[in-house]
Order: structure tokens, then C-alpha cells, then sequence
């Protein structure tokens, strides 16, 4: 009988381990997954296409090959295909094997190379493109995006006028009204609708304006200096240009403000006692 009972209480610990070691290995999933929701918090995420099963070399592409699944834009950016671009790919052969889950990438698929892709088409004739480093802050908190226009300001240490043997700080509008054509590697095409609350695109510092040869100099120029560029964003409809933008220096800054604060009260807040 005996030998029994220690059987039935082996059999019971046995058990209760086991139930233990599942109930830990749940909690330790739970655990992990809320440190990757807390991890992938703030990230923008895409959603990409990825195998629904293992795909072989040569594999001709099928709805039922592929699945979705979400992925931080910032791992992948333009190399991932996009669910959005889910029928492009069908028929489409693959060039490297792929294993269920993993997410498809461009350079898998044998896509003949087509003219007219990427940012060159989108550039006007007689016009160029040129990228700037702008980040953060500078690009309004990384909300700039292709298509909108900005104006292009400088701030540089300049020896004074007054004084040669000293330097001053000295914020001048280099070019006002310029097309964006891309944000990082998204160019206008991928930036989305313009319909919706506006996103900013995550993880760029640089901005690639439309601009003459002329002006691309202008701005190569500047950004070799001893500064910050800043991009001041336009509405979509305002296509003013000010003619007598003076250079702001601490001296000007101290003599336009009250100019500048009445004119704000009067015209753009419209208030009537002033």
C-alpha cells in the first residue's frame, strides 16, 4: 500500500511542477510581451507583408503564400513591402528562400529594374534636388513631410559690423518658399494621403528641397558654415514672398519687438486697441 501512496505522491508533485513550470513560463510571455509593447511605445509601425509559410527559391508568388503582420518603420523603412502594396507582388518570383513569418523584403523578389523610379522623375526640369542635414526640432518637431513647402532659415556666428574683432550671432531667411521632395529615405510618392490627422515620419535628419543649381549652391554653402539651418513650415495655400527680410542680430532683436508684438495684436489677433 505503501509503495502506493508514494507513487500517487510522486505522480502529484510531478503534476504540480509541471502546472508551476507552465504557470511561470506564462507569466515570463506576459512579462515579455509587455516589455516589447513598452519598447515598441512612440515607434511608428508599418504594416508589411510576411510569409504565411516557407517559401522556397524560385517560388512564383501567390495570394495564399503571404500573411501581414505590424513591424517598427525604422528596421525596414523602404526595404520592406508594404501590405498597401500587397497586389504588386503577385506573380512574382522570389530570388532567395524565405521562411514562414519572415517579413518579404524588395531585394527578394526578381523585379526588373524600371526607369523613371525613385526621387529622380519627381524633380521639375531645369530644376534639382538637393538633401540637407535638419533634424528634430528643426524640421517642426519632424512634422515636415514631402510636398509641403517651407522656408529655409540660417543662424551663423558672422564677425560684427561694428566690431570686426568680434563675432555676433546673426539668423538670416535664405530661401523662402521651397518644395519639399523627400523626408529621410520616404519620398513624396510614400508619404500617404494628405487626408487624416498629419503623422510626422520617424528617424530622418536629413530633407531634400527642389531647388535651382543656384539656390543648391546657396545652401551646400551654408551648411558647411558654422550653424543651424531651420525650416519654418508653409500652409498649402500661402504662396507669399517678402521682399525686405532683415537679418535678426541681438540690436535688431531689442528695436523690433514692440514693432513686431503691435503688429500681431492688430492684424493677426485682430484686436482693436492698439
Amino acid at each position: 500500500m505503501k509503495p502506493k501512496i508514494a507513487l500517487l505522491l510522486s505522480l502529484i508533485a510531478g503534476l504540480l511542477a509541471f502546472l508551476l513550470t507552465l504557470n511561470f513560463l506564462h507569466n515570463q510571455r506576459k512579462d515579455f510581451e509587455k516589455a516589447r509593447l513598452a519598447l515598441n511605445a512612440g515607434v511608428d509601425m508599418i504594416e508589411v507583408v510576411g510569409a504565411g509559410k516557407d517559401l522556397p527559391v524560385g517560388t512564383v508568388i501567390a495570394a495564399n503564400d503571404l500573411g501581414h503582420k505590424s513591424a517598427p518603420s525604422r528596421d525596414f523603412g523602404e526595404r520592406a513591402v508594404l501590405y498597401s502594396d500587397f497586389r504588386q507582388i503577385l506573380g512574382k518570383k522570389l530570388k532567395y528562400a524565405i521562411r514562414k513569418d519572415e517579413i518579404l523584403q524588395w531585394q527578394d523578389l526578381d523585379i526588373p529594374y524600371a526607369p523613371g523610379s525613385g526621387l529622380a522623375p519627381t524633380i521639375k526640369p531645369g530644376l534639382r534636388a538637393v538633401s540637407i542635414s535638419v533634424g528634430g526640432a528643426a524640421t517642426v518637431s519632424g512634422l515636415v513631410q514631402p510636398n509641403d513647402r517651407v522656408d529655409i532659415l540660417g543662424t551663423f556666428a558672422f564677425p560684427s559690423r561694428r566690431n570686426p574683432a568680434e563675432m555676433e550671432t546673426v539668423t538670416i531667411t535664405i530661401l523662402q518658399d521651397v518644395s519639399v521632395l523627400a523626408v529621410g529615405q520616404t519620398l513624396a510618392r510614400q508619404a500617404g494621403s494628405a487626408e487624416g490627422p498629419r503623422r510626422g515620419i520617424a528617424g530622418y535628419n536629413m530633407v531634400t528641397f527642389e531647388v535651382t543649381s543656384r539656390e543648391a549652391e546657396l545652401l551646400v554653402f551654408t551648411e558647411s558654415m558654422k550653424g543651424r539651418l531651420t525650416l519654418v513650415l508653409r500652409n498649402p495655400e500661402d504662396m507669399s514672398y517678402e521682399k525686405t527680410l532683415p537679418s535678426v542680430d541681438f540690436q535688431r532683436l531689442e528695436q523690433s519687438l514692440p514693432e513686431l508684438n503691435e503688429y500681431r495684436q492688430r492684424m493677426i489677433r485682430h484686436k482693436r486697441d492698439y
